[in-house]
């Protein structure tokens, strides 16, 4: 009688050990992708509060804004673009564009 008791202890252990086992492992990939949503909505929020801080101080808007107008910006021919290949004895110049 004493070693059906210690075999109907048994039996019910391994059970009870591969469910807490597989509880524990759901809870440990639960805790961390919360860890990675957290990591990545900080992330999130710190951009956002750098925007915010960045936009919303009217000096600094006004200064990038007579940035942007006081460049004088002239349009780029792309016709006049190389691209530049170095080899070991010469230097390689070839359009750009190349459906000329």
């Amino acid at each position: 009688m004493k070693n059906y008791g210690i075999i109907f202890i048994i039996i019910c252990l391994i059970p009870l050990t591969s469910l807490v086992k597989n509880t524990s492992k759901n809870l440990e990939n639960e805790i961390y992708n919360k860890r990675e949503s957290i990591v990545l909505l900080d992330n999130k929020y710190n951009l956002v509060f750098l925007e915010n801080n960045y936009l919303t101080s009217p000096e600094n808007l006004f200064k990038h804004y007579n940035d942007l107008n006081s460049k004088e910006y002239s349009p780029l021919d792309i016709t006049n673009l190389y691209k530049i290949s170095f080899s070991e004895e010469e230097i390689n110049l070839q359009k750009f564009l190349t459906n000329e």
